[in-house]
C-alpha cells in the first residue's frame, strides 16, 4: 500500500511540475508577443529583430514580407514613420505550447493616427504566430496578420 501511495505522490508531483513549466512557457510566449506589440505602439522598431528567429517569415494581409529585417526595412519601419500614433485595444491572445513550439492566435482592434493630416484609421485584426524556443527564449518563427474595417 505504501508503494502505491508513493507512486501516486510522485506522479502528482511530476504532473504538477510539468503544468508549472507549461504555464511559464505560455507566460514567456505572451511576453514576446507583448514586446512586439509594444514596439509597434511606440512606433520604434529598435530591437524587434531579437524577438524573431533568424529564418523567420512575416506574412501580412496576403503578402509574404520575408524575414523580419526585410519587413522592418521595406514595410513596417517606413510605415511607422508616417504615423502619429498606433494603439491596440480589445487585445486577446490564446497560446498553446507543444514542446519547443508555441502557437498563438491574437485578436485585437487598432487605431492609427496619420502624421500628415491627423486622420484616423480603425481596423479589427488577427494574427496567427508560431514561436520556437531557442536557447531558452521564445522567438517568433512565422507570423501572419490581417485586418479589416
Amino acid at each position: 500500500m505504501n508503494i502505491l501511495i508513493a507512486i501516486f505522490l510522485l506522479t502528482a508531483t511530476v504532473h504538477s511540475s510539468s503544468q508549472n513549466a507549461v504555464a511559464r512557457d505560455v507566460d514567456a510566449v505572451k511576453s514576446t508577443l507583448s514586446s512586439y506589440k509594444s514596439a509597434i505602439e511606440r512606433l520604434d522598431t529598435t530591437g524587434i529583430s531579437r524577438l524573431f528567429v533568424s529564418n523567420s517569415i512575416v506574412v501580412e494581409s496576403g503578402k509574404i514580407e520575408g524575414r523580419i529585417d526585410d519587413y522592418l526595412a521595406h514595410h513596417l519601419g517606413p510605415e511607422l514613420k508616417e504615423f502619429k500614433s498606433f494603439a491596440f485595444s480589445d487585445y486577446r491572445v490564446d497560446v498553446v505550447v507543444d514542446g519547443s513550439y508555441a502557437f498563438a492566435t491574437e485578436t485585437y482592434k487598432y487605431t492609427i493616427v496619420l502624421m500628415k493630416d491627423g486622420s484616423t484609421i480603425e481596423r479589427k485584426g488577427v494574427a496567427t504566430t508560431v514561436l520556437k524556443k531557442e536557447a531558452g527564449t521564445w522567438k517568433i518563427w512565422k507570423t501572419h496578420s490581417s485586418a479589416r474595417k
